[in-house]
């Protein structure tokens, strides 16, 4: 195997087959690893993490990486009155999640309660969503390479629907 060094985008390159999220720019690896997967992987599953009792009553509204200052956590929205359900089960949840992703993704949740006839305002969630699609947006015109350009926007498009 031939080894590449001094190269803009890589530290060490192996020649051969790559994954799609091995060749793409540094700063759009960071875009994804800090905020797409686990946030939508924990959307898709929600239903299987928490059972069918909870799904009802509550949904995850953001997720929040570890840093050097706090530790990962993950923001779900309870109906008010159930807030106290949740509680009792936030161990078994975050065992849940841990065992689904395979390592330690989720070390605390947050519950903020909300009321059913009042619903949540979405749209100041929307414009805080539009402002930061739009830096992406940005980030992602800064690629060279067309076809990565092209699947990068598709992948944006599909975050937006969700």
């Amino acid at each position: 195997m031939q080894f590449k060094k001094y190269t803009n985008q890589r530290n060490g390159t192996i020649q051969g087959l790559r994954s799609f999220k091995d060749t793409l720019p540094k700063n759009i690896q960071k875009l994804i690893n800090k905020k797409g997967y686990i946030f939508s992987e924990t959307l898709n599953n929600w239903k299987y993490i928490v059972g069918d009792n909870y799904f009802k009553i509550c949904y995850p509204k953001s997720f929040k990486n570890s840093n050097k200052f706090n530790v990962s956590t993950l923001l779900i929205m309870v109906r008010r009155g159930h807030e106290i359900d949740l509680e009792y089960s936030k161990k078994e949840i975050i065992d849940k999640m841990n065992s689904f992703f395979g390592h330690t993704v989720v070390e605390k949740l947050r519950l903020i309660s909300f009321d059913d006839e009042k619903e949540i305002n979405y749209e100041k969630d929307y414009k805080i969503n539009t402002v930061t699609n739009n830096k992406y947006k940005r980030k992602i015109s800064d690629v060279k390479n067309e076809k990565i350009k092209k699947s990068l926007n598709e992948l944006r498009k599909l975050f937006k629907k969700k």
